[in-house]
């Protein structure tokens, strides 16, 4: 089932050594949808993606610096992983808050693979639901998550799945979330 996300714009929050593939598709998604995706980073200029944790792949310019990112424009958020850029972006105090403004205003978040590190930083996976790589089971589950091996998860609006072989089914409930719009928490 195809969702309309016509006039939604869309923050994509990442750094150097993202998953190009956890960007790209989500990204293409989004437009196909017909939304409208921001790259925001606190990096200035461009970003350079991965393909895997070692091999560079493309670079992709920068929309909104992290510093002027306001929850307010935007109505959902995006949380690609990669090991390198997940680990980074859960050390910026800005990100982690941005983040945390997100999930109180009630707009979707979807995060895959590794960038459930940041949800952790922030203080929002203790009573949900959720998944991730492998290698975070322990620490979500430490952090009080109900973690579960399953291709996509969503918790009160909130998605995560696993790696990028999960990326049709990742792509397909983000925008159906998105589409939903603001989610009350429970």
């Amino acid at each position: 089932m195809a969702h309309n996300i016509t006039g939604k714009k869309v923050a994509f929050l990442l750094t150097n050594g993202v998953e190009q593939a956890e960007l790209a598709e989500p990204w293409k998604a989004v437009e196909q949808a017909g939304g409208q995706p921001v790259l925001v980073s606190p990096e200035s200029g461009s970003i350079t993606a991965m393909k895997g944790d070692w091999d560079h792949a493309d670079s992709f310019p920068v929309d909104v610096p992290l510093a002027q990112a306001r929850v307010e424009d935007f109505d959902a958020l995006v949380l690609p992983g990669g090991t390198v850029n997940a680990d980074t972006m859960r050390l910026e105090k800005d990100a982690v808050q941005l983040v945390r403004g997100f999930a109180e205003a009630g707009k979707p978040i979807s995060a895959i693979c590794h960038a459930p590190w940041i949800l952790i930083e922030a203080g929002l996976v203790e009573g949900r639901h959720m998944t991730s790589y492998a290698s975070l089971e322990s620490d979500l589950k430490n952090a009080g998550a109900d973690w579960v091996d399953e291709q996509v998860v969503t918790d009160r609006g909130l998605t995560t799945s696993r790696n990028p072989g999960d990326l049709e089914a990742f792509c397909a409930k983000m925008l159906e979330e998105i589409s939903e719009g603001r989610h009350d928490e429970a």
